[in-house]
């Protein structure tokens, strides 16, 4: 059954926006009385009907909901550096969200060659895969942030800095981490945290972990760490 994002959906029809409607109709040529499915980014999943197949305005009859659709126990928030290349920070959301996270905060440390982002398109990219997956809450795309503001914020969870320096002692994730528990994960860039930075997060909280002995990229590394996280709460 195909999936659709729709939200402000309020009431017992929706008509979605041209994009859809057109995808709907002129792609899928799906027509009146075919089943839909809506999600609205909230958390909530609606059954559906098509009542009115227009290819700018389609109408679509909501027939059920359920609240709360596959609700997790734990919230992970990655707090990532972009990349030089946008294309690998953009892989990193899609699969993440695919995964599963709440929120992913772009993080801009002393070695971050590109702070800049397209967050139009991430967000984009972050409903596409809500869709792929079948998700009904979007995940949260925080405005990039400077490192040491980063460290100093109230941030409810189990805090770590996942970085490859081996002169500090660091811990598996499933070594700090404990189940159902939420959870805020520092990446960084292609040069890793500086060693000031490393020293700053563990002051502030934040627990050294790593992935494993092997060095991967900055979003392999994002992506592995979600999945660990993951892992851990099935």
């Amino acid at each position: 059954m195909q999936i659709f994002y729709a939200p402000d959906i309020n009431g017992n029809t929706y008509i979605l926006d041209k994009n859809e409607s057109r995808h709907i109709v002129r792609v899928l040529r799906m027509t009146r009385g075919d089943d839909v499915r809506l999600i609205d980014g909230k958390g909530n999943l609606y059954e559906g009907i098509i009542s009115d197949p227009d290819q700018n305005m389609c109408q679509i009859e909501i027939t059920g909901k359920t609240i709360d659709f596959e609700k997790r126990n734990y919230r992970l928030h990655i707090a990532i550096s972009p990349l030089k290349n946008p294309e690998r920070f953009e892989w990193f959301v899609e699969k993440s969200v695919e995964v599963g996270i709440d929120e992913i905060t772009p993080l801009i440390c002393k070695n971050t060659e590109k702070p800049g982002i397209k967050s139009e398109r991430i967000n984009n990219l972050i409903i596409s895969a809500m869709k792929q997956s079948l998700k009904a809450t979007k995940t949260i795309l925080n405005e990039p942030c400077h490192f040491k503001d980063f460290i100093i914020k109230n941030l409810e969870g189990i805090r770590m800095i996942a970085h490859c320096n081996d002169s500090t002692e660091r811990n598996k994730i499933a070594g700090v981490y404990s189940r159902n528990a939420d959870s805020i994960i520092m990446i960084g860039p292609e040069g890793d945290f500086s060693i000031e930075e490393i020293e700053s997060a563990v002051r502030h909280g934040f627990l050294p972990v790593h992935l494993g002995s092997s060095r991967l990229r900055t979003e392999t590394a994002g992506v592995a760490a979600c999945h660990s996280i993951y892992f851990m709460n099935q």
